[in-house]
């Protein structure tokens, strides 16, 4: 087995089925998808069934257990030499499975490859181009830039090397997020991680989307315990300061009520965070989200 597909399914009724056929649907690369369902209280268990029996891929309904254990429960019954996931809303490209396992197969030494991603938004269409903010990622990250938040991944664009994976303790228990320590180790352990140019998501922008990126205090809370990792690291308190700075930024646009009571919490004289002082007195209408 080449790769294998890991998606965990949480109430995307709506949308399981075109991510699931969408996998199932890539050519050129030997493949196995598991699906286990979360504990879903929608329609999204009797459809991924049907659609399971239609292609006969591993499929688990259980009683919710959240997204950690779930990845977790998943990679242990993968079989691949290497593994992604595919989230249960979105949508994976055609021959993105070739292009990427092709990539690894050719770079023996490379322990992960990322891509781009398109966004489907609310209104359910895909936009044209690719979403910005990871181009600059091409053709490679390095740990520096992870740590400081200078470049970002899409966690969905990843495609692992399974041995990779497993040497650096694949996904942390310690911590929420899933992604974003996974990547650090390994940037870590063996160095630059490459970004292809090529698309390998459409990544859906759910309306009032309560995805764990809007829980801003989460999510960056959860960043300063997985940065604290690296605490002895001469660049750490630089990372405290600009991921303070990224917060902040997201406030603005999102809460400005919450970015003027967090500011002195916040801020700081980095170069970084004056940068992104001047958001918080402009309307969002002219701002970028």
């Amino acid at each position: 087995m080449l790769v294998s597909v890991l998606m965990p399914s949480y109430n995307h009724a709506p949308f399981v089925e075109a991510a699931i056929r969408s996998a199932m649907e890539q050519q050129g690369a030997n493949f196995e998808l598991l699906v286990i369902d979360d504990g879903s209280n929608d329609e999204s268990p009797q459809i991924i069934k049907k659609l399971s029996e239609e292609f006969g891929f591993y499929f688990l309904a259980r009683k919710n257990k959240g997204l950690m254990p779930t990845l977790l429960e998943l990679a242990s019954a993968a079989r691949g030499k290497y593994i992604c996931t595919l989230a249960s809303d979105d949508v994976m490209p055609q021959n993105r499975l070739k292009i990427q396992a092709a990539y690894m197969e050719e770079h023996p030494d490379v322990p992960v490859c990322f891509g781009q991603v398109k966004r489907i938004l609310p209104n359910g269409k895909l936009e044209e181009q690719p979403y910005a903010p990871y181009l600059s990622g091409v053709p490679e990250i390095s740990f520096e830039e992870l740590f400081l938040n200078n470049k970002s991944l899409h966690g969905c664009t990843e495609l692992i090397r399974r041995a990779a994976f497993d040497s650096v303790g694949g996904y942390s228990q310690k911590f929420k997020l899933e992604d974003y320590p996974l990547w650090l180790a390994l940037s870590n352990k063996y160095g630059n991680l490459p970004v292809l140019p090529d698309v390998f998501c459409h990544y859906r922008i759910l309306a009032n989307s309560k995805n764990m990126h809007r829980n801003f205090t989460l999510m960056h809370n959860q960043v300063f315990e997985i940065i604290a990792e690296y605490k002895t690291n001469a660049l750490y308190k630089k990372a405290i300061a600009n991921w303070k700075a990224n917060w902040f930024s997201c406030l603005t646009y999102y809460n400005k009520k919450e970015a003027w009571q967090r500011l002195p919490q916040l801020f700081s004289f980095s170069k970084v965070f004056l940068r992104r002082l001047p958001k918080l007195f402009i309307p969002r209408m002219f701002l970028k989200g």
